[in-house]
């Protein structure tokens, strides 16, 4: 039988997957240090700046003192190998020393020649290991071997010396052949005289023939030779070798230490060891692990473990000294210094993650606490919260959110006091609301009724009366034609001449190629008013406003001039302030009526600025006794603005 997957099931395995994978994503968004909670963001901070600075301190120092501690240790090393290089020195240019004063001792040069004392008389006479030596052969090996004995006797590190000539006859104290075969073919003898003259460190002997009464091995003696020539024909006569005992080479070397388990051991060029402690770290030393040079260090490795070796080579000798250590090994001055640093860290973590703990507690709590006195707030509860009396920032903002929850609080009363101030005024309203098309209609017919009566001034009077209205209201826009504008103030000043008579005249200045340009409305009436309540009505005699509309500088310029009374400075002054007042000053002014006598002007001035902005509005020149301009600067609108038109449209649709 086949089962058929269901449907449904590979739906819920998806649904799963994708629940797997929303999980996986938020997780990894709270990851992120900024969904991370504030306190932890703090922490992090505080440990980012404190404790890893700190840390990274540490390592540099620990890694500066460990490589001065490390040049240190390898100067001092150096110092003590050179010691030891000059102390084997000076032992070897002693037994150089010794083989001079050997070679310039007659009976021994007579003994190199093969020749005894009678033979210097006669010539005839020599000593040879074959045959017994006369008298006078006796006191002449008599007295070589007193002076062969007065120096192993000054220097008791000496183990022995012989003197073997050329034909193969030898003088010693303490040294004689193992077999009876020639000298001259000891491999010494050979190295010798292959340098005449010359001082030759031999090292270590190996299977030689000849050996002490005292019967030393070849790893206790360090031996070195030196070829006696003829002055006259320079031909190696004879060689004097001597054998130095080991603990002399040694004991330059024995006391050294290095570290807890480095020493010092010496070897020849070719790498054998002259001198080696007990338990060595490396048997034998490759004469390639050697670089070129008189001196240097290395690294190598031998029976599993890394070893660091220091060498300085003698020009005298050809000796290495070496110093020998792992390279791994603590001094325990770093081992004290790493202490010091590790506690140091430790300290400074310690500290600085309580530290960050306290202060990350300190600065999230208050915010956790104004969070959730916001959250309280949002469910439209607005009790103050309580706060301590702490001066920070945020004990600062703590405080004013209570300020701002009394302002919010008071703010809602208030709006219900005026919400229902408003109702009250809607229902005063609708009582006594009257159409403009009912208060036209009535200004019409009061018109016709006059001129069917024959009264033309009344009938003017009430003509411009309905116009006044009709441009006024003009169905609510607050955009119009300049030309209306101009209807509208032509009107109302026709009225006021209806008053006034012969104490008002007026003149309008406006070209027709203007006359289309949009304007807000009921610009001019407010400012005319003024121009006649307290400039033409306050001069004595018969005044005029002259209205004028002109461009300039890409702007439409409406200026309303009177010839009245003036202003004094004072009142100027005034006046400007009140006009430069920031927007909030101004129309708290122009709808409180707090202006008196100036609130038609800042009426004009808050309309323009509000809606065109600060660089359009009112400009005022008075002198008082010389009458008043008051230039009104707009802007260009050559088409009604969009939002104006919109709702003029809606207006129309809903008549």
């Amino acid at each position: 039988m086949i089962i058929m997957p269901n449907k449904h099931n590979r739906q819920g395995s998806s649904r799963s997957r994708e629940a797997i994978r929303s999980r996986m994503k938020k997780s990894l968004q709270r990851l992120r240090l900024r969904n991370m909670p504030l306190r932890y963001q703090l922490m992090l901070l505080f440990l980012l700046f404190a404790i890893v600075p700190s840390v990274g301190l540490g390592l540099l120092v620990n890694w500066t003192v460990e490589r001065i501690v490390e040049r240190q240790v390898e100067g001092h090393t150096m110092q003590l190998i050179g010691k030891v290089n000059e102390a084997l020195d000076s032992k070897m240019e002693n037994l150089q020393n010794m083989t001079y004063l050997i070679a310039f001792d007659p009976d021994i040069i007579a003994f190199m020649k093969g020749k005894t004392a009678s033979d210097n008389d006669t010539g005839t006479s020599t000593i040879t290991s074959e045959r017994e030596p006369n008298v006078t052969d006796q006191d002449q090996l008599y007295g070589i071997k007193q002076t062969l004995q007065g120096f192993t006797t000054l220097y008791p590190e000496i183990a022995g010396i012989v003197l073997a000539n050329g034909s193969g006859d030898y003088i010693s104290n303490e040294m004689y052949p193992r077999a009876k075969q020639s000298l001259t073919r000891e491999d010494w003898y050979k190295r010798a005289s292959a340098n005449p003259g010359i001082f030759t460190v031999l090292g270590q002997p190996r299977e030689r023939n000849i050996t002490t009464h005292v019967r030393y091995k070849d790893n206790e003696i360090v031996s070195v030779a030196r070829s006696i020539t003829d002055e006259a024909s320079g031909r190696v006569l004879g060689v004097i070798m001597i054998d130095l005992k080991l603990r002399s080479v040694s004991q330059a070397a024995r006391n050294v230490t290095l570290g807890k388990s480095g020493y010092v051991m010496v070897t020849d060029a070719e790498g054998r060891s002259v001198y080696m402690p007990e338990h060595p770290l490396v048997e034998q030393i490759p004469a390639d692990w050697f670089k070129s040079g008189d001196s240097g260090t290395f690294n190598a490795e031998a029976d599993g473990k890394e070893l660091l070796f220091l060498y300085q080579s003698s020009t005298f000798t050809g000796w290495r000294t070496v110093g020998v250590f792992p390279a791994r090994e603590s001094i325990t001055e770093v081992r004290q210094i790493q202490f010091y640093v590790v506690s140091f860290v430790f300290v400074v973590c310690l500290f600085g993650l309580s530290t960050s703990l306290w202060f990350s507690r300190s600065i999230a709590q208050p915010i956790f606490r104004l969070m959730s006195y916001m959250r309280r707030a949002e469910t439209g509860n607005l009790m103050s919260g309580r706060w301590s009396d702490r001066a920070d920032e945020i004990g600062m903002l703590g405080r004013s959110f209570n300020r701002m929850l009394a302002q919010i609080r008071q703010l809602i009363s208030l709006n219900e006091l005026k919400e229902r101030q408003k109702r009250e005024a809607e229902m005063r309203s609708l009582q006594e609301h009257i159409k403009p098309h009912f208060l036209y209609n009535t200004l019409d017919t009061i018109h016709w009724m006059a001129r069917k009566e024959g009264a033309d001034d009344v009938s003017e009077m009430v003509g411009a009366l309905s116009r006044l209205f009709r441009i006024g209201l003009s169905k609510g826009n607050d955009f119009l034609t300049l030309h209306a504008e101009l209807e509208h103030i032509t009107s109302y000043l026709k009225i006021q001449q209806t008053r006034y008579r012969d104490r008002l005249q007026y003149e309008l200045m406006v070209s027709d190629d203007i006359r289309e340009l949009f304007v807000l409305k009921l610009l001019l009436q407010p400012l005319v008013e003024n121009a006649i309540y307290h400039g033409i009505k306050g001069r004595r005699g018969p005044g005029k406003i002259r209205v004028e509309a002109k461009i300039e500088q890409g702007k439409l310029l409406l200026l309303i001039q009177d010839d009245g009374a003036g202003m004094s400075r004072e009142r100027l002054a005034e006046m400007e302030q009140l006009l430069a007042a920031p927007m909030e000053s101004l129309e708290s002014a122009a709808l409180s009526g707090k202006a008196g006598k100036s609130y038609g002007m800042l009426n004009v001035q808050a309309r323009l600025r509000l809606t065109f902005g600060e660089e359009y509005g009112i400009v005022l020149g008075s002198k008082e006794g010389n009458g008043t301009c008051v230039t009104i600067i707009h802007p260009l609108l050559q088409e009604l603005p969009a939002v104006q038109l919109l709702d003029s449209k809606e207006r129309e649709g809903s008549e």
